[in-house]
């Protein structure tokens, strides 16, 4: 399984693309995001920034970037054109982040690499996570990425299970995968190209392109009252 079964890293990203290899597993583009950081030449001169917005260590901000107040970033991070910050984001390290993104209302981010077109639009965490072209997070979506027992994450995979040999991953989602409200995503769940996973639904190993996730629930009959 390739990185390139799932997204293609956008021209907006190219300054990174000596990083993120297509033919690599896509967990292995997590342990990338900091070398890749690192090894970037930050500007020195200072960005004119909204009130109330926090800003320390090295951080690229496209010149159309929108922050709005009171958001938080620390870096290192790197945020591309056309981009969207909203109220009370909280970027902490390690961040990639392409065009035309939405970084949401009291939404955390931390080593994360997110692609063209990717919406977190309210009250969401995103750790240790790679979000494909135009992916969305619905209100609320939780990316866990911590085992309870705090052992190295594996993958559950159509051929078998591969050890990451991490101990902290959260997601990778394809290229226009959506999570419905409320959904939690376990340690290590790979969501294919155009997946789906409905509202409320906790998930977690490898879903196929073009799926969808669900609950299922009972269905309950309600006596009839005479």
């Amino acid at each position: 399984m390739k990185a390139s079964d799932f997204f293609t890293l956008p021209e907006s990203l190219k300054a990174f693309s000596r990083s993120f290899s297509p033919d690599a597993a896509p967990w292995e583009w997590l342990k990338a995001i900091g070398p890749a950081l690192k090894a970037h030449v930050f500007p020195t001169s200072p960005m004119e920034l909204p009130p109330g917005v926090h800003v320390s260590g090295p951080v690229f901000l496209h010149a159309t970037v929108k922050i709005a107040q009171y958001a938080t970033i620390i870096g290192p991070a790197w945020i591309g054109p056309e981009t969207e910050i909203r109220p009370g984001a909280f970027i902490r390290g390690n961040v990639i982040v392409g065009g035309g993104c939405v970084l949401g209302n009291s939404c955390e981010f931390k080593n994360c690499l997110l692609m063209d077109g990717v919406q977190v639009p309210h009250f969401s965490y995103v750790g240790d996570s790679i979000l494909g072209n135009r992916s969305h997070l619905g209100a609320g979506v939780i990316l866990s990425n911590l085992r309870l027992d705090q052992h190295p994450i594996s993958v559950r995979l159509p051929e078998g299970t591969a050890d990451t040999g991490l101990r902290k991953f959260g997601a990778i989602l394809g290229d226009e995968a959506e999570v419905g409200c409320n959904a939690v995503l376990q340690p290590g769940t790979l969501l294919g190209k155009r997946s789906l996973v409905m509202p409320l639904t906790p998930f977690g190993g490898y879903l196929a392109p073009a799926t969808i996730a669900r609950v299922r629930m009972p269905i309950v009959t309600v006596p009839r009252r005479d």
